[in-house]
């Protein structure tokens, strides 16, 4: 993830209530003109990261703008049995979703007998199954061709090819026994062989079970590591009310979209650090465990080369000093170099050459 956007393609058979969320995510996107992009794709639907601390360190700036990160959810038009030959809208859509970062499956956990269901029975895992074929048929499509169009490189004993050739081949086996490749053992040269080609089913990836909480069985959570169960349509009505409001009529505090963004960056491994000043507030989204210059790296990419050195405080202690001048009197503000590890919710301004 070199820039700081992160995406997450949604995918789920058809009426499992991916538009409802769909719809539900988009209404929470604000397109205002400080956001570093016009006009998207239809179908992707950019999400702002809920994030107290932007408001605050904005105040306390009298920052003109504020800027937060953002997800971009996109929507995958509904899988159906046979999408990878080509069923449905079949190829095209597996086209959108290599670009992300992630994948979250929408499964189907209500009963509301009202709404159709392609299937014959309320069975999420079993919904889940399809999916995953699906992608591993596409997978293999991938995978094959790379091995088909590596093989004048082997018959000429180039080094590189054969040893991606072996990796392709062990990706092989699993995808042929249906198994899907992030649930598998990889070494680290392997890893980096196997993300050159955006494989489908070597995304992390997260589940969201439609429906309330008493539709969704302990045998279900407990065969599935990381989901979250939210009634879409309900989501939907509440989407829009400030936290005193959803907690009045009964929600939770914090909306079932912010709680899956959060969830999604948990997933990735994500955190957040900040900057602030006159101009703007903003968030910026890394990996946790990256260093000062990589983080740099994400402002400008020439900022990572000619790193100098950050000032860096938390956020909590910059809006306790009062000031900035408060802050490095009393040696709360601290320069920190090229090993320093950025933590979630460091404010820095970086210095560069």
């Amino acid at each position: 993830m070199s820039s700081s956007k992160l995406s997450i393609g949604i995918v789920g058979l058809p009426n499992v209530g991916k538009s409802t969320l769909f719809k539900t995510l988009t209404k929470k996107e604000v397109l205002i003109a400080n956001y570093p992009f016009a006009t998207i794709d239809p179908s992707v639907g950019v999400v702002l990261v809920p994030d107290e601390r932007i408001g605050k360190l904005a105040e306390f700036s009298k920052s003109a703008k504020k800027i937060y990160a953002t997800v971009d959810f996109v929507d995958i038009a509904g899988l159906v049995k046979g999408a990878s030959e080509g069923e449905g809208l079949g190829n095209k859509f597996l086209a959108n979703i290599r670009e992300t970062d992630a994948i979250l499956y929408v499964l189907r956990a209500f009963k509301n007998a009202d709404i159709i269901n392609t299937q014959t029975e309320i069975n999420p895992l079993k919904d889940k199954e399809i999916l995953d074929v699906e992608l591993i048929l596409k997978d293999l499509e991938t995978v094959n061709k790379r091995i088909d169009g590596l093989a004048g490189d082997i018959r000429a004993g180039k080094k590189e090819s054969i040893k991606e050739n072996a990796v392709l081949i062990k990706a092989k086996e699993f995808l042929s026994q249906q198994k899907v490749l992030i649930d598998q053992e990889f070494t680290e040269d392997e890893v980096v062989v196997l993300k050159n080609f955006q494989l489908l089913t070597f995304k992390p990836r997260l589940y969201l079970l439609n429906g309330k909480e008493e539709e969704v069985s302990d045998d279900m959570k407990n065969a599935l590591k990381d989901y979250v169960i939210l009634d879409i349509a309900s989501e939907y009505e509440s989407e829009g009310l400030n936290k005193e409001e959803r907690v009045g009529l009964g929600f939770s505090e914090l909306s079932g979209t912010d709680i899956l963004v959060k969830k999604s960056y948990e997933l990735l491994n994500l955190q957040t650090f900040l900057t602030t000043g006159e101009d703007e507030t903003r968030a910026w989204t890394i990996h946790k465990g990256d260093k000062a210059p990589q983080a740099a790296g994400v402002i400008h990419s020439d900022f990572e080369q000619k790193f100098v050195k950050a000032e860096v405080i938390f956020w909590e202690d910059l809006l306790k000093s009062g000031s900035y001048a408060r802050a490095r009197e009393t040696g709360l503000i601290r320069t920190e170099g090229k090993e320093y590890v950025v933590k979630d919710g460091d404010v820095i301004e970086f210095k560069h050459g």
